[in-house]
């Protein structure tokens, strides 16, 4: 059986309704009304290069088995291509769960899960040397305890169900960008504490290991929705800064940052940032999120496109197509148009 992958799919003429065959992740499923009162289901596939939307009408045979299929399943799909407004609009043949012989397949979970593309051991042998960069003592200490409980799920929980660096790794990969970011940054800013930036740059996120769960489909825990990743973290951070025997006064800036790093009270900020640390973490955290979602769209780009879909992050698409050499080749340029010499030449 030849299986194709998502990346695969999407590189097809979809005008021509070519039948393919796939094994992927049901990552989410939602009941809708059309404008003319009929129900369908909105479907989310995935698997390790990728995702899809598609839509199953009530009228397909097939929309009684997808409806009692859960969230989360993988599933072998028969789809044709297809195009709807101008966009394209795969429709569903077939669908079936797995059986126990597939699931037991052991490339399958390397099938279905979607990866950093940067290597995990790599990223977590950087990071590790990073926190033993942090020159204050208890603020290291402090590091190293709140890891040392979650290293497992901290380097391969992603850092987003949907929205950014939404893959296995994708946690640490995320961690690791923003700490190299933070250390091409501080020099310019010497109000903020070099070891305080950096601790609670590398803890900002810690609650999300407890805060999603899933191995091939990752949703939000019951913890995670009562209380969220940034309660979550300020609590793990403060068992371990008191463990480490941090002073009171760098114990409640270093809570500040986890507190505050979601950036906006409206985006999950339980404060505002409120020290030079805390605005430093924040803008260098948003900084990377929105870099994380143009990569993937960049990585992930349609041949036939010149934008991505639209991304809720950003709230907008994002252009796709690369920056040709020629375009900046400025040898033969004129870089002041005629009409702003002549003006500037006046004003002189």
């Amino acid at each position: 059986m030849n299986l194709n992958t998502i990346e695969e799919i999407k590189k097809l003429d979809h005008s021509t309704g070519v039948s393919v065959q796939g094994v992927f992740v049901l990552k989410k499923k939602a009941v809708k009304t059309a404008k003319n009162d009929s129900t369908y289901l909105s479907l989310e596939y995935g698997d390790r290069t990728g995702h899809f939307h598609s839509f199953c009408f009530g009228d397909n045979p097939i929309y009684a088995r997808i409806e009692s299929i859960p969230e989360g399943s993988p599933v072998f799909v028969e789809l044709v291509t297809g195009v709807y407004q101008g966009r394209s609009s795969p429709r569903l043949k077939e669908t079936r769960l797995l059986s126990k012989t597939e699931l037991a397949n052991p490339d399958l979970s390397a099938r279905l899960v979607e990866t950093s593309l940067e290597n995990a051991d790599e990223l977590w042998v950087e990071f590790q040397t990073i926190v033993q960069e942090i020159e204050h003592k208890e603020l290291r200490r402090t590091v190293e305890l709140a890891i040392e409980e979650i290293e497992t799920e901290f380097r391969t929980t992603p850092a987003a169900v949907a929205m950014h660096h939404a893959y296995r790794h994708g946690l640490l990969e995320h961690t690791v960008h923003m700490a190299r970011a933070c250390k091409v940054l501080l020099p310019l800013y010497p109000e903020v504490e070099p070891s305080l930036a950096m601790a609670g740059l590398l803890l900002h996120d810690i609650g999300k290991v407890v805060e999603y769960e899933g191995e091939l489909s990752v949703s939000k825990s019951k913890t995670g929705i009562l209380q969220g990743h940034v309660v979550l973290g300020y609590r793990m951070v403060r068992k371990a800064g008191m463990l480490a025997k941090l002073n009171d006064r760098l114990l409640e800036r270093l809570e500040h940052i986890i507190l505050s790093h979601q950036g906006e009270l409206e985006w999950g900020a339980a404060a505002m940032a409120a020290t030079a640390e805390a605005v430093f973490v924040s803008l260098i955290d948003n900084l990377d999120a929105r870099m994380g979602m143009v990569q993937y769209a960049l990585r992930h780009r349609s041949e036939d496109k010149t934008f991505s879909d639209f991304l809720p992050g950003l709230k907008t698409p994002v252009l796709t197509e690369p920056v040709h050499e020629e375009s900046l080749d400025t040898k033969d340029m004129d870089l002041a148009p005629k009409d702003l010499q002549d003006t500037l030449d006046f004003k002189s």
